[in-house]
């Protein structure tokens, strides 16, 4: 995903990596320039924009880098600007971008669960992507799922992390009062595995599990969706042959060493820190059952979007620009640093950098490297929501015939994000839908009831 790029740099490709400011071709260059994210203090805010609405323009106007680089050292950078400026009014555009709304509230909660998942809303705070967009956002370390749920209803946080069900169980009253949510960011793709207690590193095999105890965080989760689809595509019902139990992400461990339970599917943090505590290995990858599934969301309700809008839309920007920063493999170090602090994850930092960078110890004595691990892209595909419509009805949490494109539309803010993206520079998807496979499964969002009915292990009607 490519972010700022400068677009009048007739050597670089726009789809390339480079720093979040658009001024550098590395974030190490970044950082000299400017400490952590402080190239304010060099380049006005006016200047930013105007590098923003360049971008905008030049990607418009040379989609194709070819086209683009050779217009660029025909003229060089200074006169096409000079010459795109005649035909388009650079500095009211740029003037108009940068007034913007100004945030109804700048002071906001916004709560977290203590897990990597939450890597953008996270950061965004030590290193300045809220206050870059003009707010003081308060990061909040919350306990558990059904906290941040109940919080987030109640009007303690203003917006939250939360797993990408969650909103639409919200939306549609299961578990709790039906009230509105939309999501506008993915946080995270990825970046889950199966850990079997150490006790079990000869038990591999999944059809070997009868009677086995898991935990995942919530029941409205990818976690659960993605354990239960990976034990009934090896033959197991998840509701007969194994229990299943809601834990906490911070308790899993704890829970695993104390044999309590002999397993999970959680995030890999948890993953990892039962690995480096020596209780733990790392089964498989969540993205060995789904390759690119989504995991977390950032969320509000739709009471805070229409009562709140600019600010919302401050906030929105804020997460899409810490995920563009979060998705370069150069800066996951800095972030794993930034996010490791008691206040935030409360993680040794050689367990964060060993997910965000994708080398890591397997618990068995072996050392593993996929630098997708975990990713970061924040587009809401509301094939995503469908799909996970499917498996809600697959396990009995929804009743009757369902509406699979408009609770989607009504919850994954795509077209908003999408113009979000491009006003910022971002290259967003054309489409909110998408195809993808698990577990060799092909899912077409345009057919979920053909999807959902090709499955044997279901719960009852």
């Amino acid at each position: 995903m490519s972010t700022f790029d400068d677009p009048f740099d007739a050597d670089r490709a726009l789809s390339r990596s480079g720093c979040i400011c658009g001024r550098h071709l590395s974030a190490a260059e970044h950082e000299q320039d400017a400490l952590r994210l402080r190239c304010e203090s060099v380049e006005s805010r006016e200047k930013r924009y105007e590098g923003v609405v360049a971008s905008a323009v030049m990607r418009a106007m040379f989609p194709k880098d070819v086209a683009r680089r050779a217009f660029l050292k025909t003229l060089g950078a200074a006169t096409a600007l000079s010459a795109i400026s005649q035909f388009f009014p650079l500095k009211l555009a740029t003037e108009a971008f940068a007034e913007g709304g100004t945030p109804e509230k700048k002071d906001l909660k916004v709560g977290f669960i203590p897990i990597t998942c939450a890597t953008p809303i996270i950061m965004g705070a030590p290193l300045g992507f809220y206050a870059k967009h003009g707010l003081n956002v308060e990061v909040v370390k919350t306990a558990g799922w059904a906290v941040i749920r109940d919080k987030t209803i109640n009007k303690e946080y203003d917006a939250s992390h939360m797993l990408a069900p969650m909103p639409i169980a919200i939306s549609l009253g299961l578990g709790a009062q039906a009230i509105p949510f939309a999501v506008p960011a993915i946080e995270n793709i990825n970046g889950q595995g199966i850990t079997l207690s150490i006790k079990h590193k000869d038990r591999r095999n999944p059809a070997d599990w009868k009677g086995m105890k898991f935990a995942i965080p919530f029941d409205y989760s990818m976690h659960n969706y993605l354990l239960r689809y990976y034990l009934a595509e090896n033959g197991l019902d998840p509701d007969t042959d194994v229990q299943l139990r809601s834990v906490p992400p911070p308790e899993m461990v704890a829970n695993l060493r104390a044999d309590n339970i002999d397993g999970f599917l959680a995030p890999d943090n948890v993953c990892q820190r039962a690995i480096y505590d020596g209780v733990g290995f790392m089964h498989i990858l969540s993205k060995e059952i789904w390759d690119g599934h989504p995991c977390c969301s950032f969320a509000a309700s739709r009471e805070f979007i229409t009562g709140s809008p600019n600010s919302f839309t401050a906030l929105t920007r804020a997460i899409l620009d810490a995920t563009a920063y979060a998705s370069k493999a150069e800066n996951r170090k800095q972030i794993a640093e930034a996010i490791a602090p008691a206040n935030y994850i409360n993680a040794p930092v050689t367990v964060l950098e060993q997910v965000l960078t994708g080398t890591y110890a397997d618990g068995l004595g072996g050392i593993k490297t996929d630098p997708k691990r975990v990713d970061f892209d924040p587009f809401p595909w509301q094939s995503f929501a469908v799909w996970m419509l499917t498996q809600m009805k697959r396990w009995g949490q929804i009743k009757g015939d369902v509406d699979y494109k408009s609770i989607a539309e009504q919850v994954y803010l795509a077209t908003d994000t999408r113009k979000a993206m491009a006003e910022m520079g971002l290259v967003p998807p054309s489409s909110s839908y998408k195809s993808f496979s698990v577990m060799g499964k092909a899912f077409d969002p345009a057919k979920p009831d053909d999807y959902l009915n090709s499955f044997k292990i279901r719960k009852s009607s």
